[in-house]
């Protein structure tokens, strides 16, 4: 299936190869990084592309390339997800990912490939299944500076930088910890007036447990959560295990108290006999980094942004124009979010903008850019609290007179950010209980929440 693996630094260098079947020319890499580099007049490459014959298909993580190339008609998203399979167990093992991490483990991640793949067929991806067949020990790299936590949150699901094979401290005190994330991705467009006509959650509870013995768990979610299917028959379980007791979404649409989740998948290891009364997942949770459940929803949701936007004619010159941007921050005002991007498209003929800002003391403005090439511009702010009240006015220079299409050339607008500790689904754990009969063990226990953009676009 996979001819060959690879791994590429930023500079295209290659730090792990693997050949499995030796039907790929030996200069792929430099074909993969070249291709991808210089994409279509500057364009970011797609995830997959054809060249002479050979499918490429990588991922990019913690600032390299993990490489698969095929002539076979294989499934391109079973690939990715493998992949990203390889890139999770490598964290799990190293602590992080990074061109350093990998350099520094070069025995243990060629053993581990010999685990993963077969001939370019891939095999066991458990962690914990792992550890019975890989012998190597990981050097725990630290982070680079651009992976650490944010606000406490890393921008990978769990921000929890060290191996699982490496639970012993530095005074040689083995701690426990587990770390349960709720992570979720909101897509939302909104219409000219500011309405929201499409948004969906998709979500995530991620484990990752340095638990001596791996005890059972039991974790409590809303009571007040409710499970629909789409095509309108309801059940109050979990998705892919049953139920039915005649119920819709729609049924419960008025009430804005009820959590309510399209669908949701479980990882095998859950326990759901008293899910449906409870609302409680018993596990045992296994070694490495796993997602306990998977979901996804658009009822009820808690939109953090909206965004009023205005094109007119400046008085002061027909080859002028003003663009107005009002934004606020809709979050609870002891959240705030972080690495906020807003991005305006502008037509070809702007040949110049200027902008003027009106934020709040408290709102840390990284500034505004142009880019004469894309024709992007960029209100960019490092943290934003909630209910805050941001504008700016972009006065636009043009190379032909002002004309009433421009308002529908401008635009859409859309936004990036990453929200720590605020869960857009209103979905939260009361609870995260270690059943363990001892009165003296005592592990840490962390339960973190993060909601960030998948696209979220305001037409114009």
């Amino acid at each position: 299936m996979i001819s060959q693996f690879f791994i590429l630094s930023p500079r295209g260098d290659v730090i792990i190869r693997r050949d499995y079947l030796g039907n790929v020319p030996k200069t792929s890499t430099e074909t993969f990084f070249r291709t991808s580099k210089f994409y279509k007049a500057g364009d970011e490459a797609p995830p997959i592309f054809l060249v002479d014959g050979v499918s490429y298909l990588s991922v990019k993580d913690g600032g390299v390339h993990l490489v698969a190339t095929t002539r076979d008609n294989v499934s391109p998203s079973f690939v990715l997800e493998f992949l990203k399979r390889i890139s999770i167990i490598i964290k799990d093992y190293c602590g992080s990912i990074s061109e350093e991490a990998i350099r520094k483990n070069f025995p243990l991640i060629y053993e581990l490939l010999d685990e993963l793949l077969d001939y370019g067929l891939p095999q066991n991806t458990s962690t914990e299944a792992l550890k019975t067949f890989v012998l190597n020990e990981p050097t725990v790299v630290a982070p680079p500076a651009s992976l650490k936590p944010l606000f406490g949150l890393s921008k990978g699901p769990t921000g929890v930088f060290k191996s699982v094979l490496d639970t012993n401290r530095t005074d040689g005190k083995r701690r426990d910890e587990i770390y349960v994330d709720v992570v979720e991705r909101l897509a939302v467009t909104f219409n000219a007036a500011g309405h929201a006509i499409s948004s969906q959650i998709d979500g995530s509870i991620q484990v990752k447990s340095y638990l001596a013995g791996n005890p059972p768990l039991k974790i409590k979610l809303n009571d007040d959560l409710l499970i629909t299917r789409r095509d309108g028959s309801g059940y109050a379980g979990g998705g892919g295990y049953g139920g039915g007791s005649g119920f819709s979404a729609g049924d419960y649409a008025a009430d804005s108290s009820l959590v309510i989740l399209d669908d949701v998948n479980f990882h095998e290891v859950a326990d759901l006999s008293a899910f449906d009364t409870e609302r409680c997942i018993s596990l045992v949770p296994p070694d490495g980094e796993f997602a306990l459940a998977n979901y996804r929803t658009s009822h009820a949701l808690r939109l953090p942004f909206r965004l009023s936007i205005a094109t007119e004619a400046d008085p002061a010159s027909d080859h002028k124009a003003l663009v107005r941007l009002r934004l606020w921050c809709d979050v609870p005002a002891d959240k705030a979010a972080s690495g906020l991007e807003v991005e305006l498209p502008l037509p070809g003929h702007v040949a110049r903008v200027h902008c003027e800002v009106d934020a709040p003391g408290s709102a840390a403005l990284a500034g505004w850019e142009f880019s004469d090439k894309t024709h992007l511009l960029r209100w960019r702010f490092k943290k934003v609290s909630g209910g805050m009240d941001l504008s700016m006015r972009a006065r636009l220079t043009l190379t032909k007179p002002f004309g009433a299409s421009l308002r529908t050339e401008v635009g859409p607008v859309n936004l990036k950010f990453t929200i720590p500790m605020f869960s857009a689904s209103r979905i939260s754990l009361k609870y995260l209980q270690i059943m363990r009969k001892d009165r003296n063990y005592n592990p840490q226990r962390w339960v973190r929440y993060v909601t960030s953009s998948n696209s979220y676009t305001f037409r114009t």
